[in-house]
């Protein structure tokens, strides 16, 4: 395996915690959590400084879902506390499950969490057309009760409706500097996940939440040129990224370059719903500064690390 120099980050998929065929226990989730976690602790072996993203898709769904189920005996708390709630217990999960596998391997090692705030822009187009599907799906009478009480619905035609938030493009890390000198000390950061809690930045430097969901991917990208990595390795449910995915074709990429990624995905191939925002982050990544990006699933960590898997994007 490939002796890591610098900073690495490994980007943990929100559908690699709870994958499709899953009911959603935390049972499930601390040994999809496990899987993943067992590969990363064999890589921070070789040494060098870790962070690690995640994504929280399907689970702050599941918390808005809490927070309506219960608003007639307990007020609902923004979405902003939903991302922050969900970032801390994703957080944690990571954060025990990789102190247990390094525990394993005889090596001692600090793990945190830091709890991340990400400045966005208050005038970003994203909050005029918010698209950003998050939760269940609901009826059209549900929905309609759902609008009234302040939500933007999107029909989908075989599934019903389902809530759309905004998705602005994260603009700084708040704790970007914090977490790079957490690294420099040899602990393991766990940082941005589920995008950030993503807050506006007043004249004065004062910090609000906004209720919105941030691409983890596009703070990956963010915090990998704040923090000066130079590989971002991110974690999904595929082995490696795919020209014509699902369809007649399908051909799967051992390497590209950041202008061949553009050019796909200018051209369609890799949709906003799955690849297009890793690649979308890849791209940025590299175009400042970055030196490598690596597209596979945990299992193939090792593998793609040594260029026998997965998909290996360089400028």
């Amino acid at each position: 395996m490939r002796e890591p120099a610098g900073t690495i980050i490994v980007s943990i998929g929100g559908n690699a915690i709870i994958r499709r065929s899953d009911s959603g226990t935390i049972e499930e989730q601390f040994e999809n959590v496990r899987a993943a976690c067992s590969y990363i602790a064999r890589m921070v072996k070789g040494g060098g400084s870790v962070i690690i993203t995640h994504g929280n898709g399907p689970i702050v769904g599941n918390i808005v879902i809490r927070n309506e189920a219960v608003r007639d005996r307990i007020p609902p708390m923004p979405l902003y506390m939903c991302d922050a709630d969900s970032e801390g217990g994703i957080g944690f999960m990571i954060q025990q499950t990789l102190h247990n596998e390094i525990h394993k391997a005889h090596k001692i090692q600090d793990v945190v969490t830091v709890v991340t705030q990400v400045v966005v822009d208050a005038s970003d187009p994203a909050f005029k057309t918010p698209a950003k599907p998050i939760g269940p799906y609901y009826t059209e009478e549900e929905a309609e009760r759902l609008v009234a009480g302040g939500w933007t619905m999107a029909r989908d035609a075989v599934k019903g409706f389902r809530r759309v938030v905004a998705s602005p493009r994260p603009k700084r890390i708040v704790e970007a500097e914090a977490i790079r000198k957490i690294c420099e000390a040899g602990i393991i950061v766990i940082a941005a996940g589920g995008g950030g809690v993503p807050v506006v930045e007043a004249e004065d430097g004062t910090l609000k939440g906004v209720d919105a969901v941030i691409d983890k991917d596009l703070a990956t990208s963010l915090l990998a040129r704040q923090t000066g990595a130079w590989l971002i390795i991110n974690l999904t449910q595929v082995d490696r990224v795919y020209l014509n995915y699902g369809k007649p074709g399908q051909t799967g990429l051992s390497e590209l370059t950041a202008s061949q990624a553009k050019r796909y995905l200018n051209e369609g191939q890799f949709p906003p719903g799955s690849m297009g925002p890793k690649i979308d982050a890849a791209i940025e990544f590299l175009e400042g500064g970055g030196k490598e990006v690596i597209i596979t699933e945990p299992e193939l960590i090792e593998d793609a690390l040594v260029g026998t898997a997965g998909t290996r994007i360089v400028p």
